[in-house]
């Protein structure tokens, strides 16, 4: 997927958050539900008119930023060697914030949705595809496990990023699976945070190997 027709996908997830939200606008109440805490009751609202717009306007932000970072990118961390596997991880973030948010929409016109469940499915989701992209990834500033130890060494970076790619995966499906059974929100959080934090350990352990200890 080149650059440009990634930002055509981006536009037409734009177009989507418009489209629902003009659908639903005379069904949203002054103030629409926006949070709901692990019990799924609301805890927080959003005036309609930011509600209506918040999935086109969290899609736009991440377009921007999608086009910003390869721009502003130091030379030898240049994102260009691999834009389709960037585009692909930007892109399935945007997907993941415009389903909440179109849902989000659709709770606050009187759809009945488990808005919790619904964003733990989506978040599994998202991990898998991430995962599948990881191993995919060279150095850079703005995505994927950077530690002072993957952004020194570029065997550190690949290793990590190949374990990394392999737990996302396992948490993702983990997650997926566990929010169908009803295993709770916390059993997704774990999984989460394990995929997240075994990779960061994995560098420092990895970087040793490769580079050895430390001078005196």
């Amino acid at each position: 997927m080149k650059f440009n027709r990634g930002l055509l996908v981006s536009a037409a997830f734009m177009m989507i958050g418009v489209v629902v939200a003009a659908w639903l606008w005379p069904r949203l109440p002054a103030q629409v539900p926006s949070h709901w805490n692990v019990s799924g009751q609301v805890d927080g609202h959003m005036p309609r008119f930011w509600a209506a717009a918040f999935p086109s306007l969290s899609v736009l932000a991440l377009a921007v930023l999608t086009w910003l970072l390869p721009v502003i990118s130091p030379n030898r961390f240049r994102i260009g060697p691999f834009v389709q596997v960037y585009m692909g991880l930007m892109l399935a973030i945007q997907g993941f914030v415009l389903v909440v948010g179109v849902c989000m929409l659709l709770a606050g016109a009187g759809y009945a949705l488990p808005m919790p469940r619904i964003a733990m499915l989506g978040m599994g989701a998202l991990m898998t595809v991430l995962g599948n992209y990881m191993g995919k990834l060279r150095r850079n500033f703005f995505i994927g496990i950077r530690t002072p130890w993957t952004l020194a060494s570029e065997a550190t970076w690949e290793r990590t990023h190949r374990l990394g790619g392999k737990l996302f995966v396992l948490a993702g499906l983990f997650v997926l699976a566990g929010t169908a059974l009803g295993l709770g929100f916390w059993f997704g959080i774990a999984c989460i945070l394990a995929a997240a934090l075994i990779p960061v350990v994995y560098s420092f352990v990895i970087y040793r190997r490769v580079e050895g200890p430390p001078e005196a």
